[in-house]
């Protein structure tokens, strides 16, 4: 007799319970299957201990615990009320090891499914791991479910092999090896990318090779990894934004420096000497007031307020602040050194002589202040002396070629132009992308009438960088000597191409003008003049640059057809007759503007 008729031995998991409810022994009506069984005392003491253990578990558990009971009559026959109260304490431990055999489900972890991938459970039940490798396989897919953190932190070396990297590419850095300090600085970003140093040091070594683009990467990457906190990083960015020319995008991140880090005094004065650069003095003013406000004192905000008390010609207030700058930092040889220009310039030559040897007493490797030094005593006629500075200066500073280029052309000057070749040319060894080194070395050989080696090596100089302002002091020497020899077309397309980088070279525009008033061209260098000066005035009115573009913008018009027909001028009849509308339009409101201004 069978106390339960399942249809399987074994119950699968996530399926009703095979046994009746409540409600169905409560309800003697019910029509089921097995309603008029006869419930024996042994079937009710078991079904009373599968209820407790099932309550002493607590838990609902999607699978149902299952107990196996024998279905031959035989067995049944030998669990009656009877022979139970006979059992011994034996056969009582039997019977509830048989009541033991609850398969109860197992909790597995999400790694132990991983490994368990396409796999059956123990008592055949299917498993759930192909659905859990999946959705684990797809969460590494996705950037915000495993972020990139570099190296873990207990595989990181120790934080003093950080500080010996930032050291050592330091040292490749000065050594020009910049392949091998790139190298350095790619793995401390790796293994410490919380770190701005490493960031700080790998974008001014990418700038210092021109880089820019991969320099801004850099510094975007650092400002992203830090979380935005590192003041360093937004300021060398925008120190680089400045150096190209975005200032709007460089009060930004001068702006953003300044809230990740109010005391951050770099930034203060880096927005403030942009802001000089663009003529809003009072702007700069304010800007280095915060500085000293959420700083303290500050050797270099003083300096700079010093150099635009004396651009105003405020001298005595000017010397006050330098005397601050030097209180703050006695050892702080910019603050000396552009003390003793401001003098120099006033013609104190004792005072500046005195300022000059503090300078150098403070950083006595300082090039900036020999090099200065030494210009100074030779346009004082002490020729003997500034050699000397000079050679003093290339001692301590044995790599640098502006000390060498200098000395090249003092000796030049003074002694013979063998011994210059020899200077420009170790000093051209020692750094070859150091544009003004071939630049003046071009020039020597122009003075000494050499003028093709003259050209190659401006050509050489130009190579490096053609946006830069040594390039547009190349081009203008280089069409001077076109001029010189006699190639006027090809000195018009220098000065042209030197305006292009330079629009406010006087010496450029003067002497093109010259160089058509050689020429005959009385008119066309009367409108060369004109243009520089109504340029020169319309930048100087806020709110009129829209007139100076357009006029400046009509003139290069003017020249490329000028330079596809290189026979005719401007006022030849055959010029296009709406170019000369334009052109007389635009000057008349030019002449409107300037005479309110």
């Amino acid at each position: 007799m069978q106390l339960f008729s399942p249809p399987k031995p074994q119950i699968p998991p996530f399926t009703p319970s095979p046994f009746p409810s409540h409600s169905s022994y409560a309800n003697p009506n019910t029509s089921r299957s097995h309603a008029n069984v006869p419930i024996n005392g042994l079937a009710t003491t078991l079904f009373l201990k599968f209820l407790t253990l099932s309550s002493k578990t607590g838990s609902a558990s999607p699978l149902q615990d299952q107990i196996i009971f024998s279905e031959s009559e035989d067995e049944q026959d030998e669990v009656r009320v009877e022979e139970d109260k006979g059992k011994t304490d034996e056969q009582k431990q039997a019977l509830e090891g048989l009541l033991l055999s609850v398969r109860r489900p197992v909790k597995e972890d999400i790694e132990s499914l991983d490994g368990l991938s396409g796999k059956a459970g123990e008592d055949g039940y299917p498993s759930t791991s192909k659905l859990d490798q999946g959705l684990s396989e797809f969460a590494k897919k996705m950037p915000i479910f495993a972020p990139e953190r570099g190296v873990a932190p207990d595989e990181r070396p120790l934080g003093i092999n950080l500080e010996l990297g930032l050291y050592r590419a330091k040292v490749l850095s000065r050594d020009f090896q910049h392949k091998e300090a790139e190298q350095i600085l790619q793995k401390c970003i790796l293994f410490w990318p919380e770190d701005g140093r490493a960031y700080v040091a790998l974008g001014k070594l990418l700038c210092k090779q021109s880089k820019f683009t991969e320099a801004r990467s850099v510094y975007e990457r650092g400002s992203q990894a830090t979380q935005g906190d590192n003041p360093y990083i937004w300021q060398c960015w925008a120190i680089l934004e400045k150096k190209v020319g975005n200032v709007r995008r460089a009060r930004e991140l001068f702006d953003a420096a300044t809230v990740a880090d109010k005391r951050h005094v770099a930034a203060w004065h880096g927005w403030a000497v942009l802001e000089i650069n663009q003529g809003n003095l009072n702007k700069a003013r304010n800007l280095l007031g915060k500085g000293l406000k959420y700083s303290g004192g500050n050797e270099y905000i003083y300096q700079t307020l010093a150099l635009l008390e004396a651009k105003g010609n405020r001298f005595e207030q000017a010397r006050y602040l330098f005397q601050q700058a030097t209180q703050c930092n006695p050892k702080s040889c910019a603050s000396w050194l552009a003390w003793a220009q401001v003098e120099m310039q006033q013609e104190n030559n004792h005072l500046a002589r005195l300022l000059f040897e503090k300078a150098v007493q403070s950083s006595p490797k300082n090039r900036f202040a020999w090099h200065v030094w030494a210009l100074f005593e030779a346009n004082q006629a002490n020729v003997e002396k500034g050699r000397k500075l000079l050679k003093i200066g290339h001692a301590l500073n044995p790599r640098d070629p502006v000390l060498l280029q200098s000395l090249a052309l003092l000796e030049y000057k003074h002694s013979s132009a063998n011994i210059a070749r020899v200077l420009f040319r170790r000093a051209s060894a020692i750094d070859p992308r150091h544009q003004p080194v071939w630049f003046a070395w071009g020039w020597m050989e122009w003075k000494e009438g050499n003028i093709n080696i003259a050209r190659e090596l401006y050509q050489r100089a130009l190579s490096i960088d053609l946006e830069s302002a040594s390039a547009a002091r190349c081009l203008q020497a280089w069409g001077v000597l076109e001029q010189r020899a006699g190639n006027f077309s090809a000195a018009r397309r220098l000065f042209r191409s030197s305006l292009n980088i330079n629009s406010q070279s006087y010496v450029t525009w003067m002497t093109w003008a010259t160089l058509e008033e050689e020429q005959g061209n009385a008119v066309r260098a009367e409108e060369i003049r004109n243009l520089y000066f109504q340029q020169k005035r319309i930048r100087k009115t806020n709110g009129k640059n829209f007139l100076y573009w357009k006029i400046l913008f009509i003139w290069k018009l003017y020249y490329r057809y000028e330079e596809a027909n290189m026979k005719r001028r401007i006022e030849d009849p055959k010029v296009p007759h709406f170019y000369k509308r334009l052109v007389s339009f635009y000057r008349s409101r030019i002449q409107v503007i300037i005479g309110g201004a």
